[in-house]
């Protein structure tokens, strides 16, 4: 039997993926045969991991981009398309997140850097990409959320209005483009071991805070949502679209009984 996923031939872009998530999927699409573009802003922090996956027997290329330049982001889909002949499998993880504290107090410069960075970045890459993908015959948008997109946070409010728009973007995606074969999935992580988020797993006590009402009592690994990266972008997803996948540990599913303290 045909291995449901394997990417054999497939052209996949991932933003942000010279450490954390990113690297995890670009890594795990790379191993089921994809060729992979590795990009962020920093080449210097790129080439490791497009090493790596070149001494492990894959194919990758270091294209950086700056997703909040337009210019940068239309290089990136021409430097590709030029070199690989087009883009099967894009993944948006490229996110930030520069401010802490109530939604109110954000200023407009932050609220434009995140809901930039975070919708409008994803929004222009998806729609340089989209057709051609459909030219190719179809393929797989995989944007990567966060479950804070599926409700109110007191202290991440504005980040979190920017997940919540990025899942709506890959249904919207889902309905414009499904005609032409193109599925587009979100990924809502929970708390995952990253830079990106050291900050609440690394101190002892925030971490017991995080994961006390968690069912699996822990936070997750970059690899476990690269899994399902893979996943979505291989034959194994192919009737799933317009989708969130919620993978955080059970988190937003109930309190643990008996920790309701």
């Amino acid at each position: 039997m045909a291995n449901l996923f394997d990417l054999t031939g497939k052209v996949a872009v991932v933003t942000g993926s010279s450490r954390g998530i990113g690297r995890a999927i670009a890594e795990r699409l790379a191993e089921h045969g994809a060729k992979v573009v590795v990009s962020s802003r920093k080449p210097d922090a790129c080439e490791p991991v497009a090493a790596g996956i070149r001494e492990r027997g894959g194919e990758a290329m270091v294209i950086p981009c700056h997703i909040a330049h337009k210019e940068a982001l239309q290089a990136l889909v021409d430097r590709t398309v030029a070199a690989w002949g087009g883009i099967d499998i894009l993944v948006c993880n490229a996110a930030v997140n520069p401010y802490l504290g109530p939604a109110a107090g954000a200023s407009d410069e932050v609220y434009e850097r995140v809901m930039g960075a975070n919708v409008r970045s994803n929004f222009w890459l998806c729609n340089m990409v989209l057709p051609g993908m459909a030219a190719r015959g179809g393929g797989s948008v995989i944007i990567i959320s966060s479950i804070g997109g599926l409700r109110g946070s007191a202290q991440l409010g504005l980040y979190a209005i920017s997940k919540a728009a990025d899942m709506q973007l890959a249904r919207n995606i889902c309905v414009e483009w499904g005609p032409s074969n193109i599925r587009a999935n979100a990924i809502a992580p929970g708390l995952i071991r990253t830079d990106f988020a050291r900050a609440l797993w690394e101190d002892p006590a925030l971490y017991r805070k995080r994961t006390k009402d968690t069912p699996l009592q822990r936070i997750g690994e970059p690899d476990e949502i690269a899994g399902a990266a893979v996943f979505l972008a291989s034959r194994a997803g192919s009737f799933m679209t317009g989708q969130t996948l919620v993978i955080d540990g059970g988190t937003t599913t109930g309190t643990v009984a008996g920790k309701e303290d």
